[in-house]
């Protein structure tokens, strides 16, 4: 990720209020997606994906990776609030 793409997406999380950043820290991907994610991803693990399950599957890790990023860069703002204790 870019530098300034990293520095708007600290910021947009940085500018919002208490309850958007705490629901952020608790966000998950929805329950279909997490389904066809786990399902696609045990397959993978046995070789028994097609080329658009592949696809597929990348897409969600994708969404996946971006949706921890958020929640750690949250958390981070709430500990930092004191909406959240620090993790040790």
């Amino acid at each position: 990720m870019a530098e300034i793409d990293r520095a708007i997406t600290e910021l947009a999380i940085e500018s919002l209020p208490d309850e958007k950043v705490l629901a952020l820290c608790d966000m998950q991907m929805e329950t279909q997606q997490q389904e066809v994610f786990s399902d696609l991803l045990a397959r993978h693990q046995k070789g028994q994906l097609n080329d658009a399950e592949v696809h597929q599957l990348d897409e969600l890790m994708q969404v996946y990776r971006r949706g921890l990023v958020s929640k750690a860069r949250a958390l981070k703002v709430a500990v930092e609030r004191g909406l959240k204790p620090a993790l040790n």
